[in-house]
């Protein structure tokens, strides 16, 4: 499981590579914020917090949930939604493949755990040890109902990612890599094949 501290060490040289991709457009778009800070996606789930309920909707229509933690002020939370999230291929693909459950980490909405416990924002995301934003947490399919976040959870993103990683942490998740191999070794060989179509990875 990627966390920070291997996200940092373990796989810098493949995480700092982006390989050339035209159709990515990196323009800053504006997007809304609500009364809590927080950038408003209008097709993020609209929830009644209940994680276990919202992720075995999704996996019934073989989608993964996503919790995406983010605080008012946060530069990086603007970054994601403002580029990453004003690019339509990534956008289309995380509509396709995801449900996006956006947590305000010092919020007051009460939150239904996998294992039924009623909390509010900022505690919840205490108990899921999320102490940075944006921090996006990746949940398994199948029946996750009263299953520990050790055994639920598939990935975690800590940290704001540029596009072209961004999307690639997605891929990883739908396409279950994260069953056979790491982030980094998804990275080193998803660059390795683009680089066999000719495609020259940039570093930023």
């Amino acid at each position: 499981m990627l966390n920070r501290r291997n996200f940092t060490a373990g796989g810098a040289l493949a995480l700092s590579a982006v390989a050339t991709n035209p159709s990515f457009s990196q323009s800053r778009q504006k997007v809304e914020v609500n009364e809590d800070g927080l950038h408003v996606q209008p097709w993020f789930l609209d929830s009644f917090l209940e994680v276990a309920e919202d992720q075995a909707e999704l996996a019934a229509e073989n989608k993964h949930l996503a919790v995406v933690f983010e605080q008012r002020g946060c530069p990086y939370c603007r970054e994601m939604h403002e580029v990453n999230l004003a690019i339509p291929q990534i956008v289309d693909y995380l509509k396709e493949n995801f449900g996006i459950l956006q947590i305000n980490i010092w919020g007051g909405r009460i939150v239904t755990d996998l294992d039924g416990e009623e909390l509010p924002e900022k505690d919840f995301a205490r108990k899921w040890k999320v102490n940075f934003t944006p921090t996006i947490v990746f949940l398994r399919l199948g029946d996750l109902e009263n299953a520990p976040l050790a055994l639920a959870e598939s990935a975690r993103m800590p940290g704001y990612l540029k596009p072209f990683q961004f999307l690639s942490m997605f891929e990883f998740v739908a396409q279950k890599n994260y069953e056979e191999q790491n982030f980094q070794s998804f990275m080193k060989d998803k660059l390795a094949r683009y680089e066999a179509e000719g495609k020259k990875p940039e570093i930023l």
